[in-house]
């Protein structure tokens, strides 16, 4: 079976995207070196141990720099590579050496109106810049761009959704009173990997039982508790996440079961509500209102986020930001209750895309407790 993966057609529109935000922010070039932004731009994601950069040019050409061996399917125009290894051992410089290569790749060409990545920005970047003071921080143009997401990048998305249902499939099958959390968490981690078909980039949040979240613990389950599962494999970087939670012993309580009522009714009203061009906070104050209605004050945290190559990307379903949402925007929308009463809380989260006319739901695996 063909595993997803970006298309080169894809991440060239990308750069031509990026290209006209930098002209009409008269930035010459842009220079970047996390993972994500390279990825989204050439298809290639390195190694977590080992550094990549990315010099994008408004008019010539995209240049990667590239660890020890140029990458198969790769979308730049150029590749020049670096030692990151010596005899199979990692080095310890190598944004400095990648640096190095990228400055000899560009020769007797000077970078002026240099574009960066305000947040990554290291000493070896500043180094190589010569002065530090010249440059502008993208980061914002970026993330702005990564918002709407082409047609192989939700496919991406798809399959790390996928590894969340097939993860929910088997928790359905082992939760029951006595199981412990790291038992959950070894074979939920086991039926992602599966569905992957490789090992994941990363595996998600909240694995607790009698709980709002956490990691694993070595505690077992308990009849009468909820069992909260906030899942958010990464399939080759693009992140799903979303959360279901389970009646340990399948048998729900009055008070359980009013809970989710109220959580299912917040789902319902964000399906019917969310356009683009609607607030965020609005909607967070919206279901605050709902679930406060239910028990004051149980609803602590945001209602959703975006997602994509990072966990928590715009929009931002959260009074602290003024987002609005955006056709092509993939957002998650996760309200919950918690109080002891409860055992100890209850959290349903969905995965959506905007459309021109609305939303589509991306996660299909059953809300029942």
């Amino acid at each position: 079976m063909t595993q997803p993966t970006l298309s080169r057609e894809f991440c060239r529109q990308r750069q031509a995207r990026l290209r006209e935000r930098l002209a009409a922010a008269s930035i010459d070039n842009a220079i970047l070196i996390t993972p994500e932004n390279i990825q989204y731009l050439t298809g290639f994601r390195p190694h977590r141990l080992m550094q990549a950069i990315v010099c994008l040019n408004v008019d010539e050409d995209c240049l990667l720099i590239a660890p020890n061996e140029e990458p198969d399917g790769h979308a730049a125009d150029r590749c020049v590579t670096f030692a990151a290894q010596r005899h199979c051992t990692l080095t310890q410089t190598q944004l400095l050496d990648a640096a190095a290569a990228l400055k000899d790749a560009l020769g007797s060409r000077q970078l002026e109106y240099i574009g960066l990545e305000g947040s990554q920005t290291t000493a070896a970047v500043a180094m190589f810049l010569g002065n530090p003071s010249s440059w502008t921080d993208i980061d914002p143009l970026l993330w702005q761009l990564r918002r709407r997401k082409d047609s192989d990048e939700l496919e991406m998305i798809r399959k790390a959704i996928a590894c969340t249902t097939a993860m929910y499939s088997r928790a359905r099958e082992i939760i029951a009173p006595g199981i412990s959390e790291l038992e959950v968490f070894n074979q939920l981690h086991a039926a992602a990997v599966e569905e992957a078909g490789e090992p994941l980039t990363a595996l998600g949040n909240d694995f607790q039982c009698h709980s709002p979240g956490g990691p694993p613990r070595r505690r077992a389950a308990c009849a009468g508790e909820l069992y909260i599962l906030d899942l958010g494999p990464a399939y080759r970087g693009y992140y799903a996440d979303n959360c279901r939670t389970f009646a340990v012993d399948r048998w729900p309580t009055d008070d359980q079961i009013a809970a989710w009522e109220a959580t299912v009714a917040v789902l319902e009203m964000v399906e019917q509500t969310v356009r683009p061009g609607v607030s965020c906070r609005s909607l967070f104050e919206q279901a605050k209102v709902m679930l406060d209605g239910h028990t004051p004050g149980a609803f602590f945290h945001h209602l959703g986020h975006g997602f994509g190559l990072f966990p928590h990307e715009a929009p931002h379903l959260n009074p602290d930001w003024n987002d609005t949402f955006e056709v092509g925007d993939c957002f998650t929308a996760e309200p919950g209750l918690y109080c002891e009463s409860l055992h100890a809380g209850i959290r349903l989260e969905q995965d959506y895309l905007v459309t021109e006319s609305g939303i589509e739901r991306l996660t299909d695996f059953p809300l029942d407790l």
